[in-house]
């Protein structure tokens, strides 16, 4: 099954790598202001994960002229993959940590979210290189 797929124009391409770059900013934030880092580890994740999804977007858009629309960002990975597998495994490591992070009762590792800070930075560089 291919990914569901929506144009996407340099307008919108601007726009996901300006809320990439705004969720990293968020992530950086969230460490250097926090007393206890295990106390921000969720947040931390998270603001990783949501810069790796709109970097995902932007890189698709630049390479392939569309971004996924579908309803599992799995469809995201699905298309990176198309473009770049390195990055597709990237998406596919914060996709993993999402549930936790965002949804779940107990707090992610530091290791997880190193983790997600090493996707986060990936996918960020290549979305202001595309």
């Amino acid at each position: 099954m291919s990914p569901r797929t929506v144009p996407t124009d340099d307008r919108a391409r601007r726009g996901r790598l300006a809320k990439a770059r705004q969720f990293a900013e968020a992530a950086d934030t969230v460490l250097a202001l926090a007393d206890d880092l295990g106390d921000v580890l969720d947040a931390y994740a998270t603001m990783c994960i949501h810069s790796g999804i709109a970097s995902a977007d932007v890189v698709c858009a630049a390479t392939l002229g569309v971004r996924s629309r579908g309803e599992s960002h799995t469809e995201a990975v699905t298309l990176l993959r198309q473009v770049d597998r390195d990055l597709a495994k990237h998406l596919d490591v914060l996709l993993g940590i999402k549930t936790q992070a965002g949804y779940g009762h107990e707090p992610i590792t530091s290791e997880r979210a190193v983790r997600a800070g090493r996707a986060m930075a990936a996918l960020l560089t290549a979305a202001e290189r595309a």
